[in-house]
């Protein structure tokens, strides 16, 4: 299938809520939730920004193979980016599929590609449970989000991610301010470090907190005994008026050189040039969220083969032209910035 095919698919299967624009920038569905969309034009923000950095290109270097290869907590990848969390893709999304099926797709459909997904959770426990089974299934490549619920209801879902066999696992702690988790039984918001500390230990593997916007938070994240952050506002779907994830990269890989910390990011990134520039500014991974459920909704486990082989070879053309013949090449000169 081609991009096209897929997106067209997709767009027949959504319902409407998502629309599977020609190209994902937030501009069709702002404030558009349930559905894709985000608090103001915080997701736009995210696209723009990326589009705003250059990319510098220098041929005059050494020819030869380019590695695009990735190792994440012991696991070598393929790719340095990986399928982001995606939860109530039937409330957001359109009803062709459940949480439970989109993992099952994305999950082995990501290994097959070379990479890994990160996968939602719900206020319904088979949703982690189910998660957890594909991960399992998947010889443990795949990264179980959960959201910041209290910790008694944290300690089943943690149980839940051992038995995956998970190399890693994450928590998408900026959920704390989604609309729909509020008030909610069981409870779900924001963690002190102590707290944070606690639910790190709890985990029993490399342990992500995603949601991270300042140095602060980083710095947070790493006095709790975090592995790494991701640098994500939720897909500007909490807060109105927050920054893209492009402006505050940079001073927050500053913030954690030299800690040991691994650094990712998403939020509108979507193509390998984009990947390129986030490598560039010092992320070791990227995650995209939506372009993969598009995928999913289009062409199933072909449009998650179809959309990764495309960002890769993106990827490669960027790092070809910019004088990069691995990941560890590319290197902050490359890009330049608004």
């Amino acid at each position: 299938m081609t991009m096209e095919e897929i997106r067209t698919a997709a767009k027949a299967q959504m319902g409407g809520k998502c629309k599977a624009c020609p190209v994902c920038n937030g501009m069709a569905c702002r404030d558009a939730i349930p559905g894709p969309g985000a608090k103001g034009d915080i997701a736009v923000r995210n696209y723009e920004a990326w589009q705003n950095i250059r990319v510098n290109m220098d041929t005059i270097c050494e020819s030869g193979p380019v590695d695009l290869s990735l190792e994440l907590f012991g696991r070598k990848f393929r790719y340095p980016f990986f399928a982001g969390p995606v939860g109530a893709v039937y409330l957001h999304y359109g009803d062709l599929l459940d949480d439970l099926k989109y993992n099952e797709i994305l999950v082995a459909a990501c290994k097959e590609a070379g990479i890994c997904a990160f996968t939602g959770d719900g206020t319904n426990y088979d949703v982690m449970k189910g998660a957890a089974r594909c991960i399992r299934e998947a010889g443990g490549v795949g990264v179980p989000t959960v959201k910041p619920w209290n910790v008694e209801t944290l300690r089943d879902k943690f149980e839940l991610v051992r038995e995956s066999g998970a190399f890693a696992a994450a928590m998408d702690i900026d959920a704390a301010g989604l609309p729909f988790l509020k008030g909610l039984n069981p409870p779900a918001g924001s963690k002190t470090v102590a707290e944070l500390r606690e639910i790190v230990g709890m985990a029993g593997v490399p342990f992500l907190v995603k949601g991270i916007m300042t140095v602060k938070g980083a710095l947070k994240a790493q006095e709790a005994g975090a592995d790494g952050i991701v640098v994500s506002n939720h897909g500007g779907r909490d807060l109105a008026g927050c920054p893209s994830t492009a402006e505050v990269l940079p001073e927050i890989v500053e913030a954690l050189r030299g800690s040991g910390m691994t650094i990712l990011v998403d939020g509108g990134l979507r193509s390998g040039t984009d990947i390129f520039k986030a490598l560039a500014l010092g992320a070791d991974a990227v995650l995209l969220a939506r372009p993969y459920v598009t995928a999913v909704y289009g062409g199933g486990a072909e449009g998650v083969k179809a959309l990764t082989e495309k960002l890769a070879a993106e990827l490669e053309a960027a790092m070809t032209m910019c004088g990069a013949r691995s990941i560890a090449g590319i290197t902050p000169d490359m890009v330049r910035l608004p």
